[in-house]
């Protein structure tokens, strides 16, 4: 075929009824830009991610491709990071988003030891499903206070049917942030001061 007959026969080819890839949804397209206002760092990708989870109950599909256009970077890379982390949940089309309150059950060895497997399966069969979701979770660094467990963000020591119960039952959510030292309160009390004299040539 000579090179004029090949034109002739690409341009009889008909165009394609889309593009390539997922369409942006311009709802969801305009719950992320009013969401995450003002001009994204590609570093703060994860925190973006909880934003949207926060807010919405989960990472739908829709957001997650708005998103990745907002910030102008691929949408494998938003999926990648947003499907790596267990306490992300993505929502396909047409699921459900998830129950409005999850449990994370710790399942390591040491909260299993201390009962896990039988403090989830209880949970399990004392909560409702389509309020209360309840999961197995990798170790949740708590090893100190098993068998432990997460409400929300809320870490439960010492879990037992009783204390997790309530928690759920009045929406204890949110982690419980310790008194600490801020940066500037360190300073003052000298904090950093040999690192400065060390930079310094003082010592």
């Amino acid at each position: 075929m000579d090179q004029t007959k090949a034109r002739n026969t690409r341009s009889k080819r008909k165009p394609k009824a889309f593009l390539k890839g997922r369409q942006t949804d311009p709802k969801a397209l305009e719950e992320i830009k009013t969401l995450l206002s003002g001009a994204l760092s590609r570093d703060r990708l994860i925190e973006y991610l909880h934003q949207i989870q926060d807010t919405y109950g989960g990472l739908s599909a829709g957001h997650l491709k708005a998103l990745a256009d907002v910030m102008n970077i691929p949408q494998i890379e938003v999926y990648e990071v947003a499907s790596f982390y267990a306490h992300f949940d993505i929502v396909k089309e047409k699921e459900n988003y998830p129950a409005p309150i999850t449990v994370r059950v710790c399942n390591s060895v040491t909260c299993t030891m201390k009962g896990a497997d039988e403090l989830y399966k209880t949970l399990k069969a004392q909560t409702n499903p389509e309020q209360v979701r309840i999961l197995h979770a990798p170790c949740i660094g708590r090893c100190a206070h098993a068998p432990a467990l997460h409400v929300g963000k809320h870490s439960v020591d010492n879990a037992t049917v009783d204390t997790t119960i309530k928690a759920i039952e009045t929406k204890k959510l949110t982690p419980d942030i310790p008194d600490y030292k801020n940066y500037t309160a360190y300073q003052k009390e000298g904090g950093y001061a040999q690192l400065k004299a060390f930079q310094t040539g003082q010592l």
